[in-house]
């Protein structure tokens, strides 16, 4: 495809969730209508919550269906349709690529650290290092995939965004702005630590609810 798609954040949403469960759930894709809402609409992994309807996931499916992203399979066994992503044939991406492009459709703009723990399930990297190389494949395709934002104030890292929504809106900083604030104090770093631990723990406490809910399946 010469051009990126530019997708709704409803189409990001649909997209991303057909690409996660495809990864990390192979054994229930591709998915029925149902299995696509709930995946759409699970709090765990996703920035923002949605509350997504069938009617507004149907037209996402059509209209990715119209750019070539996702589509109906065919199968004679199944009594319901099933849908797929087809980001691999439009876009020709690794496993690697395609975690992070999936973590950035599902939570948006990140830093790299968050999207090495968030992409766990879908790829390992080993290293940090690894994530930014992955990263800057896709921000140096013909048709680049991510950008790097500019780093906040009292921020150490900058964070990534797709560009399958268009091009990222940047807020410039304000020409009035002190230079302090460029600097982290010890007690803004901790607060950020704290902050990033809780945050930890709610993910690790949704991730552990979700295990509990998938092995219901088999009891």
């Amino acid at each position: 495809m010469a051009v990126n798609p530019v997708l709704t954040n409803v189409e990001a949403r649909v997209l991303g969730a057909l690409v996660e469960k495809d990864i990390t759930t192979p054994d229930y894709y591709p998915l029925s209508l149902n299995g696509l809402i709930n995946a759409c609409n699970q709090k765990s992994n996703r920035d923002p919550v949605m509350n997504l309807d069938e009617n507004t996931v149907r037209d996402a499916l059509l209209s990715l269906n119209q750019k070539g992203l996702a589509g109906v399979v065919s199968s004679a066994d199944s009594r319901v349709p099933k849908y797929e992503h087809r980001l691999q044939e439009v876009f020709n991406l690794p496993r690697a690529e395609t975690a992070l492009l999936c973590v950035l459709l599902l939570r948006g703009a990140q830093t790299p650290g968050e999207l090495r723990g968030r992409s766990e399930r879908m790829h390992r990297f080993e290293e940090l290092a690894d994530v930014h190389s992955a990263l800057q494949r896709l921000a140096q395709r013909g048709e680049p995939l991510v950008r790097v934002l500019p780093r906040q104030p009292g921020t150490k890292e900058a964070r990534y965004a797709h560009l399958l929504s268009g091009e990222v809106e940047i807020a410039e900083p304000s020409a009035q702005e002190p230079a302090s604030l460029e600097i982290s104090t010890d007690g803004q770093r901790i607060a950020r630590l704290e902050s990033e631990v809780e945050s930890l723990k709610t993910e690790i406490a949704e991730l552990k609810k979700d295990l509990r809910e998938f092995q219901k399946r088999f009891e």
